[in-house]
């Protein structure tokens, strides 16, 4: 309690001492201190006079719609034409007045103090000045497409809404005589002046100079049209935003800037105890007073020749507000006494040169040359500006009349990219802008004399009057108030001009309560006021200059002939530096390759991408290699040694590859990689010389080895040394073996030309097995290749060359040390020369292509009658099967070989015999002669389809004849054969449906008809989600094309900012809700609802990848969209750029845009600068993060990438957390509008979290493995206990991670478990590098050495749609591959649910199993055998495919086809899988399945077809459902899923 006391008396102590501080800085100040923002000066009307307050009218508006449209072409003259007509003349004509230059700038600082209507409105819009064709100075080359840009003044917002509430135009300055132009229109602009030191404003280093503009005050900071030089340097601090327009407004302001500081010194010197605040409020109220009196009571009466009414007292109910007339008035009164040129001069009265930019000298300073001025040489010290006031208050002004200098005319600072502008043809604009009234109501209001005719302008030059009134239609009651005063300055300003300004000053004062004659304020006293009444501004530059009192004119604002230094001319334009001519900025200057440069690497992301996942991948296939030589020890060297190193050349386009040469003792050179792999062995045995060439230049490297009836071996070596060695090695090997060596010499181009390389031969080969079956099957000699022709030589080569046993193995796609090859090649090779010429290979060829049963099996058995002895024993038909079954991984043994030669022996009644003549031999084919006569050589070569040699039989009887050959194909065993000798025969029954004919137009609209009715949910969902997406995309496209808020953002960039917005709403609703389609748990509790009838879940996958892709589509329009904005932005001045983003850009005048790298790379779309600053450039790049992460995910998504990595699709994948984070960064600070992305975000990212942490509470329970065995094609089973309350059904799916193997990552599989059972098991393919690290895990040795079996964890289950097996009445099963684990569950839970007579709607299933090998997957065996055990009601119907003996050589494969259905005849069990289910050879025939099920269950109208597998055979499945589901049938509904 005692601590708590003590801490309030602290504060309250603190507080006090703060407050007391704070008034003490304020002691001596015994008056209201009026405020800097012009607030509260008038305590009725508290904004009247303030900054930011609307400008008076004192007239209606003149608006073309009567609310806020201007006059234009053609109800009035073009601008720029009438400024030709009424303002143009000559320069040189003296003030009539002899008002000075130095009055002229004091007016145009006087305009600054109190008005400011030069900033630009928000949205932008735009007058433009109309360059009329042909104009000397804007359009010389007489284009007639030259737009001088104008930018419409801000507004109030509220205003232009009705006639009633025309619009209103806002004064951006305090409209008081406050000294604004001196310290601010705002507190903190004043503070920003100040140097807080004495009651001093802040100066340079030389006192009398106020500092450089740092961009804390909104110093207008336009180009230096002369050179084209910005920035910040050369631009003082000062109140007037515009204070450094000129030079000699620049001066003004400089004056005053020195007379504060004078007054601070002089009241601190004065008052040593005075606080810093106190002197500064007490210099401010003394200048500001000094500047009213002056204002007021000197300068005014000399401006308008006119008796300033005395003062008579505040007066609260006068509106002090600053009038749109005024404007006008002020603005064209002082622009008609501009001279071209401004002297100056010491107190010598010596008239100084000015040293122009090209270093020659003038007699003065040029005005259209001294417009934001950056360094000028002439105006550096404090002495160069006072010699220029000097000059000024001696020189005379330009005439009062409507003639404007050139300077302004032509050559005035100009908006935006030009350079220059029309001064007179921008105030023009500026009063239709405003709205303002014409000439005669203007006249009216003031009661002058109406201007019933031109007659008021006799003193105008009559041409000029004629030309004026020809572009008015001689209506004087059209002439706009800004020309008509022109017109009416003879002299002076005009009466009209006179009584406007005359009547806004005159309200200033009176309506101001801190004016310094209003005693009532307590300002000053009354001896007070009358001295301030006595400064003029001659005593203010004697205070603040080095001039002396006889170094000054009387009165500075007009000259006299008593003055002293009178001007030694009036200057013209003739007497000096020409004006620097209009350039038009390029704001895209300089950027075009850089912007083109960023597009293409932009573009380049998916590719950078490509290229990382291609060295992933590449690495990923090389650890993947190395472990399976690691686990497979097979996988050994073929040959051991060491042998010669050298590089052999394979071809012209080929890169060389490493080898090694070994010569051994048996003729025989062997060609190793450089693994010492064999990849080729080359015989000498039937060669007497060995012919060799070498090169002979090159550094004699190259070797050339011909090789007869095959292609050369080509050597290149390190240098000739190297080749040296390894031709004497050679030379020694042929001589041992009694070979002579020929040795000629060539350049190395020509050897290599010599050679024929491999590619050489096997085109050679191509043309050899043309011919040979075009000798065969008689098909056009085109194809083959014209033999008469002189130019056929290669066709005549060709047919001379001889197959190896090399070549002719690979013909039939087998190993050369093949037994059936070997037998094959034996019988052929009639000369024994160990080659096989084109008439022995024909001849073998005519006999399995065009040759009888009878022939085909007298082929086979002389093949293998290898004692010759015309009998075949059962060892050789031992040798005969084995040779069939070589492609089949050996997968029978001897003893089943050896059951299968018994059975056959014994079906055909030569179980007594020990050997078979042919006769016995071609008795025990006798059932198959069908198989026998379509029994062909797949030779590659052979093209055409076998399917349709069959068709082509079975219609006409007589033997195929449309086979074609083409190299590196391979023709397949008929599918129609072999299925009609091994179906079912219950599965085909001759009762057809009646079918009624339909057209095809009813046909197509049936199948569309189909097409729907089968994919309505899909439809229906795809169509919502599509709705909606479209639906936010034109929502937010709509509104910022008509209805977005008043920043002008649609009309600055339409196309961009359409297209950029509605693709960011779309993206955000689908990357929002994409996260759905991941809620695994979510999903698999929804399916088992009602939902599922109406929602497709099983397609969640598929739904996120569609909606993946939709994003990405949407990503790259939203990327396009912000492509065109930064474009547009990068050429749009900072004008424009401040409207629509005012948070981040602010108008200084400065007009260049940023460049379009920042926009790229420098911005958090929506942050402002200072936070672009603040953050690192890396987090500053939102959008391009955004497509880097976009594109790296895609890549590494797509199917290929994540089957070769699945590590780097799962690491890549989880950036979506960042990507996430991103799009938040993205739009955080709304640049263009508010975050919207929480709307769509928050509902899916909540529901995601859930179903997340539901997946992270399971995943944190290891699970302890019990049984783990590596079964045989890399197979690893898994069993493991089951979690406790872990219900599943078959056929669904868990995840995965084991953490030994050192990743986290999750990985699916099927549980092969039943839901029975009280333990989960999976079994795994090593088809990976995680799998396969899994399988060494735990392998015996392994486990052996850690001790213990690694712990796993568990994710799921999770719902998929073979789960749905027990919902049809007739289930079809297709498992490819490890594809079977779901039905190894589903079959397992069949025979526990059949066994306890379980009621289920299944009343049939058909299992088919499509596998390369039988021995690939043998544990599903055991389980199918299981159900085949107890399967008493005949439910279900096994079906095995082996495909891989079908896709070699169709002469085995018809042998094996023979030798299963004698086996299946004798034993009930199939030779390959032991099992009573019938085994195929090939690939499954889906269509006349499935056509087959629609006839045997007539009655069904629904069956569902499971796949699971490798995508090829799902998407067979997936075709022949669809078009067996386009005919009025029963409906196969198809669920699928892809390993």
């Amino acid at each position: 309690m005692a601590r708590t006391k003590t801490w309030i008396l602290a504060l309250v102590g603190w507080l006090l001492s703060g407050t007391w501080s704070a008034v003490g800085a304020q002691e001596n100040i015994h008056w209201e201190v009026q405020r800097y923002d012009g607030w509260y000066n008038n305590l009725l009307y508290h904004t009247h006079g303030s900054a930011g307050s609307k400008l008076l009218r004192l007239l209606p508006a003149n608006y073309a719609d009567g609310v806020y449209e201007p006059l234009q072409e053609p109800h009035v003259p073009n601008a720029r034409r009438l400024s030709n007509v009424a303002a143009r003349g000559p320069s040189g004509l003296a003030s009539s007045r002899n008002r000075t230059v130095l009055g002229v700038f004091f007016g145009f600082h006087v305009l600054s103090e109190i008005m400011a209507v030069e900033n630009p409105g928000c949205p932008a819009q735009f007058i433009n000045i109309r360059i009329p064709a042909g104009d000397p100075v804007f359009d010389p080359d007489n284009a007639g497409d030259v737009v001088l840009p104008f930018q419409r003044s801000k507004w109030a917002v509220e205003t232009g809404q009705s006639p009633n509430n025309p619009r209103e135009q806002i004064n951006m300055v305090t409209g008081w005589l406050d000294g604004s132009a001196i310290y601010g229109p705002s507190h903190s602009w004043s503070d920003a002046l100040r140097s807080f030191s004495v009651g001093k404003l802040a100066s340079e280093t030389k006192e009398n100079f106020p500092k450089q503009t740092d961009g804390r005050n909104f110093m207008w900071k336009a180009l230096d049209p002369s050179t084209g030089k910005g920035g910040s340097e050369g631009i003082y601090d000062f109140g007037n935003a515009r204070g450094n327009e000129n030079l000699f407004l620049q001066a003004e302001s400089i004056v005053w800037f020195r007379y504060h500081n004078h007054w601070a010194s002089k009241l601190a010197q004065g008052n040593p105890s005075w606080s810093d605040e106190d002197v500064f409020q007490h210099a401010r109220k003394w200048v500001v007073a000094t500047y009213q009196n002056i204002v007021l009571y000197e300068w005014l009466p000399t401006f308008l020749e006119k008796t300033i009414p005395s003062y008579s007292g505040y007066k609260q109910h006068v509106d002090p507000s600053i009038s749109t007339e005024f404007l006008a008035a002020m603005g064209h009164s002082l622009a008609t006494m501009v001279p071209p040129g401004v002297y100056r001069r010491n107190k010598n009265c010596n008239f100084q040169e000015v040293l122009n930019q090209d270093n020659s000298k003038s007699p003065a300073f040029r005005l259209c040359n001294s417009y934001w001025c950056r360094k000028n040489p002439n105006d550096r010290t404090a002495q160069d500006v006072d010699d220029l006031l000097l000059g000024m208050s001696s020189q005379i002004a330009e005439l009062e009349d409507n003639v404007v200098v050139e300077d302004l005319r032509d050559y005035w600072y100009g908006p935006l990219k030009y350079s220059r502008t029309d001064y007179v043809a921008s105030y023009i604009q500026r009063g239709r802008d405003l709205g303002l009234a014409t000439y005669a109501k203007a006249r009216e209001l003031f009661d002058l004399k109406p201007d019933v005719n031109w007659s008021l302008f006799a003193h105008v030059d009559k041409e000029v009057l004629g030309n004026v009134s020809a572009l008015y239609d001689n209506d004087i009651s059209k002439l706009e108030l800004l020309p008509g005063g022109m017109l009416e300055s003879n002299g002076d300003p005009g009466d009209l001009f006179t009584a406007i300004i005359l009547d806004q000053f005159t309200r200033l004062r009176d309506g101001d309560r801190f004016w310094f004659e209003n005693t009532k304020n307590k300002l000053f006293t009354d001896d007070e006021i009358k001295e301030i009444k006595k400064t003029t501004f001659r005593d203010v530059l004697l205070s603040v200059t080095y001039a002396k009192p006889t170094d000054v004119p009387m009165q500075v604002f007009n000259w006299s002939a008593t003055d002293p230094c009178p001007q030694p001319q009036q200057l013209t334009v003739e007497k000096l530096a020409n004006c620097t001519p209009m350039t038009v900025l390029d704001y895209f200057e300089g950027s075009g390759a850089g912007f083109g440069l960023i597009l293409v690497a932009l573009c380049c992301f998916p590719l950078v991408s490509l290229f990382v996942a291609w060295i992933v991948a590449t690495f990923r296939k090389r650890d993947f290699k190395r472990l399976q030589r690691k686990a497979n020890p097979s996988m050994r060297r073929e040959v051991s040694g060491e042998g010669v190193p050298a590089l052999e050349w394979l071809g012209p386009k080929t890169d060389s590859n490493l080898i090694y040469l070994q010569l051994h003792p048996d003729r025989i050179i062997k060609v190793l990689d450089s693994r010492r792999a064999v990849l080729r062995s080359i015989s000498l045995k039937n060669q007497q010389q060995v012919d060799m060439v070498l090169s002979i230049n090159k550094g004699n490297k190259a070797l050339l080895l011909k090789i007869p009836k095959e292609y050369d071996l080509v050597l290149l070596f390190n240098g000739e040394a190297e080749r040296s060695d390894f031709v004497r090695k050679l030379t020694d090997y042929l001589e041992r073996n009694g070979l002579s060596l020929n040795v000629s010499d060539l350049t190395e181009r020509s050897l290599l030309k010599r050679a024929v390389t491999k590619e050489q031969r096997k085109q050679i080969l191509e043309t050899f097995f043309r011919h040979l079956f075009a000798q065969v099957l008689d098909i056009d000699k085109s194809d083959a290749g014209d033999l008469n022709s002189e130019t056929s030589l290669t066709p005549k080569e060709s047919l001379k060359c001889e197959l190896s046993r090399a070549e002719f193995a690979e013909s039939l796609g087998l190993k050369p040390q093949s037994m059936f090859v070997e037998s094959m090649f034996s019988l052929a090779d009639k000369d024994g020369n160990g080659y096989l010429s084109f008439r022995e290979f024909l001849d073998i060829l005519v006999v399995f292509m065009k040759g009888s049963p009878e022939e085909k099996s007298k082929l086979m058995f002389t093949m293998y009658d290898v004692d010759g002895n015309g009998f075949l024993s059962k060892e050789e038909l031992f040798r005969m099967l084995r040779s069939f079954i070589e492609i089949s991984n050996n997968c029978l043994s001897g003893d089943q070989i050896e059951q299968v030669i018994a059975s056959m022996f014994q079906a055909s009644g030569f179980q007594d015999k020990q050997e078979l003549t042919w006769e016995d031999f071609h008795y025990m084919l006798r059932d198959h002669d069908s198989e026998l006569r379509f029994t062909q050589l797949c030779i590659k070569g052979q093209r055409g389809g076998a399917q349709r040699s069959r068709i082509s039989h079975e219609n006409s009887g007589t033997e195929p004849a449309g086979l074609h050959c083409i190299m590196g194909t391979c023709s397949l065993l008929f599918w129609g054969t072999l299925w009609a000798t091994s179906r079912q025969p219950h599965l085909y029954t001759e009762a057809q449906r009646t079918k009624y004919e339909r057209s095809k137009v009813h046909q197509k609209i049936q199948q569309f008809k189909r097409f729907i009715e089968n994919y309505r949910r899909h439809i229906a969902c795809v169509v919502l989600f599509s709705a909606i997406t479209a639906g936010v995309f034109a929502e937010r496209a709509y509104y910022y094309a008509f209805a977005s808020p008043a920043t002008g953002i649609a009309d600055t960039t339409y196309v961009g900012i359409v297209i950029s917005r509605g693709a960011a709403a779309s993206i955000s609703f689908m990357y929002s809700y994409i996260l759905l389609t991941m809620c695994r748990n979510l999903i698999t509790f929804l399916r088992e609802t009602f939902l599922n009838r109406y929602i497709p879940f099983d397609a969640a996958v598929d739904f996120h990848r569609w909606l993946a892709m939709a994003a990405l589509i949407f990503s790259i329009l939203h990327t396009g969209g912000h492509v065109v904005n930064v474009y547009i932005f990068s050429v749009s001045p900072l004008s424009i750029l401040s409207c629509l983003f005012s948070n981040v850009f602010m108008d200084d005048g400065s007009q260049l845009p940023q460049k379009y790298y920042w926009w790229f790379f420098e911005t958090i779309p929506g942050v402002a600068l200072f936070l672009a600053q603040a953050i690192p450039v890396t987090l500053c790049m939102t959008g391009v993060l955004l497509l880097l992460i976009l594109a790296v995910m895609y890549v590494f998504a797509s199917h290929h990438f994540r089957r070769i990595s699945f590590r780097g699709f799962w690491i890549t994948h989880h950036l979506y957390v960042l990507l996430y984070i991103m799009v938040i960064m993205h739009g955080s600070y709304g640049l263009v509008q508010q975050p919207r992305f929480h709307i769509y975000f928050i509902i899916p990212a909540l529901i995601y979290g859930a179903d997340k942490l539901i997946s992270l509470s399971r995943k944190k329970v290891e699970m302890s493995v019990l049984k783990a065995e590596l079964l045989p094609s890399g197979v690893t089973y898994l069993k493991f206990q089951r979690p406790q309350d872990f219900d599943y059904k078959s056929g669904q799916w868990v995840r995965i991670a084991c953490l030994s193997l050192g990743t986290n990552e999750y990985h699916p599989f099927t549980l092969t478990s039943a839901p029975h059972e009280d333990a989960l098991s999976l079994h795994i393919r090593a088809a990976g590098p995680w799998t396969t690290r899994l399988r060494e895990l735990y392998s015996p040795e392994i486990v052996a050495e850690i001790g213990r079996y690694p712990k796993l964890y568990l994710d799921g289950p999770f719902g998929e749609g073979h789960q749905e097996w027990n919902k049809f009445e007739v289930s079809v099963l297709v498992g490819g591959g490890i594809g079977v684990t779901p039905f190894a569950s589903i079959l397992k839970d069949l025979v526990f649910k059949s066994s306890v007579s379980s009621k289920m709607p299944c009343k049939k299933i058909y299992f088919i199993w499509v596998t390369r090998t039988q021995r690939q997957f043998e544990w599903l065996a055991d389980i199918i055998r299981e159900v085949e055990e107890n399967d008493r009601h005949d439910l279900v119907s096994v079906h095995i495919y082996i495909t891989q003996l079908a896709e070699k050589f169709d002469l085995r494969t018809t042998m094996l086809y023979i030798c299963e259905r004698h086996f299946q005849k004798v034993l009930n069990r199939s030779l390959f899988t032991g099992l009573r289910s019938i085994t195929h050879f090939g690939r499954p025939p889906f269509v006349p399945f499935f056509k087959s099920l629609q006839e045997v269950h007539p009655q069904v109208w629904k069956i569902g077809v499971f796949s699971c597998g490798p995508p090829g055979m799902t998407k067979n499945v997936e075709q022949a459902c669809q078009q067996i589901n386009k005919l009025d049938q029963t409906y196969f509904v198809h669920h699928y899923e892809n390993f």
